[in-house]
C-alpha cells in the first residue's frame, strides 16, 4: 500500500505545535464570559512589542490586514505606487490595490529568493525618470525566514524618500546578521513591519498577525481602523466600571480586531517561540547536511539567522530526468507533504491582464518558482519522518539522475 493511502502516516507539510496550556489558556478565556478584543489581545500586544523591542504593537485578525492597515497609516491613496517583489503571497501586492494603488516589482536575488537591493535601485531610478512620478512605499519580503539586506533597503529607501513596511510573515523571530541593524528583529527596521501568525507559521493563533511600529502616529491611526474607525475600544464601552455605550466614528475603517481567544494561544506560543525556533535550526540543519552532498539539489545555506519558516529544496533540472511537479508527486505517492513557495505574482492572471507581465519579466522570480519544493520543517516533525523525508528526497533524485549530461 502506499503511504499516501495510509492516512494516519501521512507526513503532513505543516503542523502547529499545540499542547495542553494551549488548551487551558483557551478554555480560561472562553469561561471569563469575554470572547473578543479584550484584556488579553492587548497583554499580547503588550508582551510582543517587549520581545520585538517595538515601542508599539496592533494584534489583528490576519497579516493581510495588518500590510493593508500599514499601507493606509502611511497614507497610500489611490494612483500611488509602491514596489515589491513578485516572489511573494497574494497579500503582498493585493492591499496594495485595496487602495487602487498600483505594486511596481523588482527581481528577487536568485540565492535568496528576496528583493535585490540592486534591482530595487534600478527600479527605482528608471520608473522615478520614465513615469515622473514617485514610488511612496517598499514591501520588503523576508522570504522563507531570512530577513532581506535591511541596510542596502533603508539606504535606497531614503534616498528615494520612501516608506519601508516589512512583510515579516515568514521571519519570526530572528535577528538580522550584520550591518548597522544587527541584533534587531526582522520587522523592527522599517516604519512598520507585519508578522503573520497563520496556522503554518513559526507561532500561530490559527489566524492573526501583528503590527509593529514606533510611530505613535501610524500606531493610533491603524488602532482606530483596524475596527471600524471607532474612537474607543470595544471593551472599554462593554465590560468596565468606567465605560460607556457612546462612541464615534472618525473614519471609515475595517473588521481586523483579533480575538481574545486567539490571542491566549499567541501568548502561549511566544513564550515558546524561542523553543520552536531552535528545533527548525535543528531540522535544518539536518537536511543541509543530507542533502548537501548531492549535486541534483540546491540548499540554503545554513544560518542562525533565519527563522526556518520554510526549508526549501531546488532541483537542479540540467542533473535530472524529472521535473519538479513529477518530483512533487512522487513524494506524495511516498506518503509526504510538499508545497511550493511561491507561485510569482506576475504569472497570475489578474496581474497579467491589468499590467501585461510576461512570464520572463522576473526571470530570476520564475525559475526559482520552476524548481522549489517547500518540504516539511516545523517542531513536531519527528526524528523517523525527518529521516523519511530526506531519504525519500534523495531516493527519487538518485533514481532519476541523468547518467551523462550533454
Amino acid at each position: 500500500m502506499n503511504r499516501n493511502t495510509d492516512r494516519e502516516n501521512f507526513i503532513p507539510f505543516a503542523r502547529p505545535s499545540i499542547g495542553k496550556e494551549e488548551e487551558e489558556a483557551v478554555i480560561k478565556v472562553l469561561r471569563s464570559g469575554w470572547l473578543t478584543t479584550g484584556k488579553i489581545a492587548e497583554k499580547f500586544e503588550t508582551e510582543f512589542a517587549g520581545f520585538v523591542g517595538s515601542k508599539y504593537a496592533a494584534a489583528l485578525n490576519s497579516a493581510t490586514a495588518g500590510l493593508h492597515l500599514a499601507l493606509e497609516a502611511a497614507g497610500i491613496k489611490r494612483g500611488d505606487r509602491v514596489i515589491t517583489t513578485p516572489f511573494t503571497f497574494a497579500s503582498t501586492a493585493e492591499v496594495i490595490r485595496y487602495l487602487s494603488a498600483d505594486p511596481i516589482f523588482a527581481d528577487i536575488e536568485e540565492e535568496t529568493g528576496n528583493i535585490s537591493p540592486d534591482l530595487m535601485f534600478k527600479t527605482l531610478s528608471e520608473y522615478n525618470e520614465r513615469e515622473k512620478a514617485k514610488i511612496k512605499a517598499v514591501i520588503p519580503v523576508h522570504f522563507a525566514g531570512l530577513p532581506c539586506s535591511m541596510e542596502e533597503i533603508k539606504d535606497a529607501a531614503d534616498k528615494f524618500e520612501l516608506q519601508i513596511i516589512e512583510d515579516s510573515a515568514h521571519a519570526f523571530p530572528v535577528k538580522l546578521a550584520e550591518g548597522r541593524y544587527k541584533g534587531r528583529y526582522a520587522g523592527t527596521v522599517g516604519d512598520m513591519g507585519v508578522y503573520s501568525f497563520y496556522a503554518t507559521k513559526t507561532i500561530t493563533t490559527g489566524e492573526g498577525g501583528m503590527l509593529v511600529t514606533n510611530s505613535k502616529t501610524c500606531y493610533e491611526r491603524v488602532k482606530v481602523m483596524r475596527l471600524h474607525g471607532i474612537d474607543r475600544d470595544v471593551f472599554d464601552r462593554y465590560n468596565s466600571i468606567e465605560g460607556s455605550w457612546k462612541y464615534d466614528i472618525t473614519a471609515p475603517g475595517f473588521k481586523y480586531n483579533m480575538t481574545d481567544l486567539a490571542a491566549a494561544l499567541g501568548l502561549v506560543q511566544l513564550k515558546n517561540a524561542v523553543n520552536f525556533l531552535e528545533k527548525r535550526r535543528a531540522i535544518a540543519r539536518y537536511y543541509i547536511e543530507t542533502f548537501s552532498q548531492y549535486d541534483f539539489l540546491k540548499i540554503p545555506d545554513y544560518s542562525p539567522e533565519h527563522a526556518w519558516h520554510l526549508f526549501v529544496i531546488r532541483i537542479a533540472p540540467e542533473k535530472l530526468t524529472i521535473g519538479r511537479d513529477g518530483f512533487i508527486e512522487l513524494l506524495k505517492e511516498e506518503g509526504i507533504g510538499t508545497s511550493v513557495h511561491f507561485i510569482p505574482l506576475h504569472i497570475m492572471t489578474y496581474y497579467k491582464k491589468r499590467y501585461g507581465f510576461k512570464e520572463n519579466d522576473f526571470p530570476e522570480s520564475f525559475k526559482r518558482y520552476r524548481n522549489s519544493i517547500s518540504i516539511p520543517i516545523y517542531p513536531g516533525l519527528s526524528d523517523d519522518s525527518l529521516q523519511l523525508i530526506s531519504e525519500t528526497v534523495v531516493k527519487i533524485g538518485k533514481k532519476y539522475y541523468k547518467k551523462a549530461i550533454q
